[in-house]
């Protein structure tokens, strides 16, 4: 197991990497942050081997928390499709706002998987493998999903 302190010193790292992929779960920056933390309070309990690569199991345990909070309350799931919130990141971009408004308007149209996708491919720079292996799915239909993803996010980015 790592220690309490390397943990720690990780976690604080790849706290950005995180939040960015927690909104891409949620859909919006409360929910997203809500998530981050609760990762964070279960990586802390339990731990994580010496042998694991740290990454990709953060994110894979942040995936599964997700899916268990979507399960046990399918509001907090319609409140993130259905939010129309703005996260603060567009508040600090000055000139960019609009841009980046309307590339996080039309993530919101995307569904929940290509949406994951999209975080960890082409936001976080995964490759095909190592997101089909944090989200255990095969890398074939990855590489779909965000096929899928980019063209309709072309088509919606083209039609502002």
């Amino acid at each position: 197991m790592l220690g309490t302190a390397q943990l720690k010193t990780l976690l604080i790292d790849e706290l950005p990497r995180m939040r960015r992929f927690a909104y891409s779960l949620t859909g919006n920056k409360p929910d997203a942050d809500d998530l981050v933390q609760s990762l964070v309070e279960k990586l802390l309990r339990k731990g994580i081997k010496k042998d694991i690569p740290a990454v990709p199991w953060f994110l894979k345990v942040c995936k599964n928390l997700w899916i268990d909070e979507a399960r046990a309350s399918q509001s907090r799931l319609k409140l993130a499709q259905s939010s129309a919130q703005e996260p603060t990141i567009t508040k600090e971009l000055g000139p960019e706002n609009d841009q980046m408004a309307q590339i996080l308007k039309a993530m919101e149209q995307l569904g929940d998987e290509q949406r994951q996708l999209v975080g960890l491919v082409i936001v976080e720079g995964f490759s095909y493998a190592e997101a089909a292996h944090t989200l255990d799915i095969p890398v074939g239909t990855v590489m779909s999903r965000v096929a899928r993803a980019r063209t309709k996010l072309a088509q919606l980015l083209a039609e502002h």
